[in-house]
């Protein structure tokens, strides 16, 4: 059976705008995600036996920019997020595993590189940023429904991008032996992203950009402090200056551990701050920390998510709500994302009890 949906079925971008620039009021806590995995529960419990249906000349992109759309309104957001269409960086195939819900993904190995020496610098296939398509944004901003705006997410950050040329154990080398290539790389992807940003933010149907780099693991960032500050920080601020331009704003995404560097995060001049761990720093405990100077984006750790009661959800919802709401500058989320292995019902029984603590 399909979901009950709240009274209001049209998004307004406006709930989201308030909490990235950290204003209080309005008509309670927006729902933020990121990445929602289409998998046959979550279809199910949206559709019912009346799956969506597509035009028969339509492609896999086109259809899942439409998907995104129809699902997150649905679901209650005033957003729908569409990734920066086919625009990448060249690497080989990466080795790939199935999981337990029968998805194929594809994983890195610390030693797989692109970029090892100058000349493999100079020989790289590198991408122009003028000959991205944008299909699937293009599908999902024709399907939206009045006063909901599309997210647009950038092709990975400026050091994931970086990290997956020169490898991570290649980068860790060559920080030593060849700084001048690392610059060089950093600046050949952060300007790329830069350019490539800096056209989704200039679409009317792109009310914020965000960009995914993850900069750490459970326990420290990927790499050192210093080196972070040299090679990433100056392209994220110049991405979000980039943003900025156009009057929207822009959102990074980051997994892992940043307590060491979210000072300089911040500086680089985002709006909104995405993706919490319990295990390396609960969004509570970083609201008050910081969210005076950035909008802080989700939080419900996913484990939990996964694991929890029904009731234990809707109880760990009132609890973020106590802790996070006052004040602005939070949404209702989960710590990361939705992959297929979060269950349906409890992905859904967050929603609902935010829906009930905003009066919906």
């Amino acid at each position: 059976m399909a979901i009950s949906l709240p009274p209001r079925t049209q998004g307004d971008f406006r709930r989201i705008e308030r909490v990235l620039k950290r204003e209080a009021g309005g008509d309670g806590v927006p729902f933020f995600e990121l990445f929602i995995n289409p998998h046959k529960q979550l279809n199910e419990a949206l559709w019912g036996d009346e799956p969506l249906r597509w035009p028969a000349d339509a492609t896999a992109e086109q259809r899942l920019g439409r998907w995104k759309v129809e699902a997150m309104r649905r679901l209650g957001y005033d957003f729908a997020t569409i990734h920066a269409g086919n625009f990448s960086f060249t690497r080989k195939p990466r080795p790939q595993a199935t999981t337990d819900a029968g998805e194929t993904r594809a994983y890195v190995m610390a030693d797989t590189h692109e970029i090892a020496t100058r000349e493999d610098f100079d020989k790289h296939p590198w991408p122009e940023v003028e000959r991205a398509e944008f299909s699937q944004l293009e599908a999902a901003a024709a399907a939206l429904s009045e006063g909901m705006k599309l997210i647009a997410i950038g092709p990975g950050g400026v050091l994931e991008n970086a990290m997956h040329l020169l490898g991570y154990e290649g980068i860790s080398y060559l920080l030593y032996d060849d700084p001048a290539l690392v610059s060089d790389v950093f600046d050949a992807v952060g300007s790329r992203i830069v350019r490539l940003l800096d056209n989704l933010a200039s679409c009317d149907a792109v009310g914020a950009v965000a960009l995914g780099d993850d900069m750490g693991f459970k326990t420290q960032t990927m790499l050192s402090t210093t080196a972070m500050r040299k090679y990433v920080f100056p392209w994220q601020a110049k991405i979000a200056k980039a943003v900025h331009r156009h009057g929207k704003p822009a959102i990074l995404h980051s997994c892992g551990n940043r307590v060491a560097i979210l000072e300089d995060v911040i500086g680089c001049g985002w709006d909104g701050i995405h993706s919490f761990e319990d295990a390396i720093e609960p969004v509570w405990e970083a609201k008050p920390k910081y969210g005076n100077r950035t909008a802080l984006l989700g939080g419900f750790d996913v484990d939990k998510l996964c694991r929890l009661s029904e009731a234990e959800v809707r109880a760990h919802v009132r609890f973020l709500f106590e802790r996070c709401a006052p004040g602005g500058g939070w949404a209702l989320g989960s710590g990361n994302s939705i992959p297929a292995y979060v269950p349906a019902r409890n992905y859904l029984a967050m929603l609902d009890e935010g829906r009930k603590l905003n009066g919906w």
